[in-house]
């Protein structure tokens, strides 16, 4: 500890010292041990912020990772196209269809079932009786009572009831009518209606007729003839939903369908992944060498750091193979050889790969044991996934450290307020002797001047 000067003058002069300033020097010597600490704890709290960065940038390439290894993800997506949009419109190709051609002939459309009444020139005559309607095997009755006496109140009725159709009033210049359609398409929806209503007001019967029949779609998918209730078709083609528009043109011209793999999501897909690995790999590289000042990067020369750059690009090679697909490299994925550690992703070759070994492309991220899976283990490994993650754990550590020297610092910063009263209380004592020392020589000088009768301030 180093040693505070007093300065006072003449002992003699009542002058005095600074209490303040003392104290002050006196405490700045002794808070000289919360340096280290200080300066720990800065270091400790500058990892923590690389932490948060790079579990940041690490949850984005896992997340990237993940729609790769999805089974659901875009690997499974498929494209589809009608050679013949108006005939054939393609709906939908999901996961479950393989890529491929067929052809489809559409030899009729499905049609639904509908009956109608007979029309009335005035649509609120009041009607009695009741209706039966038959769908599929199943009679619905329907009375006719004060609250479904006209046409509007007994589609109401109608349609309240369940019965298998819809009910709507149609209105022309010849008056208005009843219309039946059936809730289900295809010949398993025809409609049959008996039953005895009447028009009151005119004393005449209402009866139904057959507007048009229900008859399932004809097709024929790759020579195979199908039918199918709905012109939405959903199981002819696994996968593969279309919607029948209209009949073609003649036997000889079908449909060309064509299920294609999703290409460009999945390059979409590697180029997000990659870009996802490239972030990681330039924060870990930054972190080895010195900031703009020229000090030491926060992590530079610890163990988590070499711990994530072995791990992360070790899994570049790791994984087995899937067919023809055994490395990146076949992928378009290369290693810069510039030291960073980032990746080059050459689009013309992943486009190949695709193209010619979509499978093993899709196995090589997919299969157990494969790189995907081994590089998602890696990255679940080193990210800030509780319990084990390797950058949890370093913040864990950080954050045990941490605690304990905001301890001390906090003890330390106690035991100075104690000393600093205890100071400033000694040394105001000390300077108030100081100060009082004149007031004393002048008491003495009185006391010798009483006892020899000598008088300094006075002349001969």
């Amino acid at each position: 500890m180093g040693t505070v000067g007093l300065s006072f003058g003449a002992a003699t002069s009542g002058q005095g010292f600074d209490v303040a300033s003392t104290v002050t020097q006196i405490q700045a010597a002794s808070a000289a041990i919360e340096n280290p600490w200080n300066s720990e704890l800065s270091t400790l709290q500058a990892q923590d912020t690389v932490f948060t960065s790079l579990g940041t940038d690490l949850s984005t390439l896992t997340t990237s990772l993940q729609a790769l290894t999805d089974f659901e993800g875009v690997f499974s997506e498929k494209e589809g196209s009608s050679s013949d949009p108006d005939t054939l419109a393609l709906s939908s190709a999901t996961s479950s269809a393989t890529a491929g051609s067929h052809t489809v002939l559409v030899n009729s459309l499905a049609t639904t079932s509908s009956d109608v009444s007979d029309t009335l020139a005035n649509a609120n005559d009041t009607l009695s009786g009741n209706v039966v309607i038959t769908v599929n095997g199943q009679s619905s009755t329907i009375d006719v009572d004060s609250s479904s006496n006209t046409l509007s109140t007994l589609a109401s009725a109608i349609n309240s009831a369940d019965a298998g159709v819809t009910a709507t009033v149609l209105t022309d210049s010849s008056g208005s009518r009843l219309s039946l359609v059936s809730a289900t398409s295809g010949a398993a929806g025809n409609i049959t209606v008996s039953g005895s209503l009447s028009d009151t007001t005119t004393g005449g019967n209402l009866a139904f007729t057959s507007s048009q029949t229900g008859a399932d779609a004809s097709i024929v998918v790759d020579g195979t003839t199908l039918t199918s209730s709905s012109n939405t078709v959903t199981n002819a083609i696994p996968g593969v939903t279309f919607q029948l528009l209209a009949k073609s043109a003649s036997s000889t011209s079908p449909v060309q369908i064509q299920i294609t793999n999703d290409n460009t999501d999945v390059e979409t897909a590697i180029t997000n992944f990659v870009n996802a690995y490239n972030a990681v790999a330039t924060d870990l590289t930054t972190q080895t060498g010195k900031d703009s000042s020229g000090n030491p990067e926060p992590l530079a020369g610890t163990p988590i750091l070499s711990q994530l750059q072995s791990s992360l690009s070790g899994a570049l090679f790791a994984g087995s193979a899937s067919g023809s697909i055994n490395s990146l490299e076949q992928l378009g994925i290369s290693v810069n050889s510039d030291g960073s550690g980032t990746l080059t992703l050459d689009g013309d070759t992943l486009d190949a790969a695709l193209d010619n070994n979509y499978s093993d492309v899709t196995g090589f991220f997919q299969n157990t044991g494969s790189f995907g899976q081994t590089l998602s283990t890696t990255l679940n490994n080193l990210g800030t996934q509780a319990p084990d993650g390797a950058i949890f754990l370093a913040q864990q550590q950080n954050s045990t450290q941490e605690a304990a020297l905001n301890t001390d610092i906090t003890n330390e910063n106690t035991l100075l307020a104690t000393q600093k009263t205890q100071l400033t209380d000694e040394l105001n004592a000390a300077n108030q002797t100081l100060q009082g020392i004149p007031s004393q020589l002048d008491e003495v000088n009185s006391i010798f001047d009483s006892l020899t009768g000598f008088n300094p301030n006075s002349q001969a």
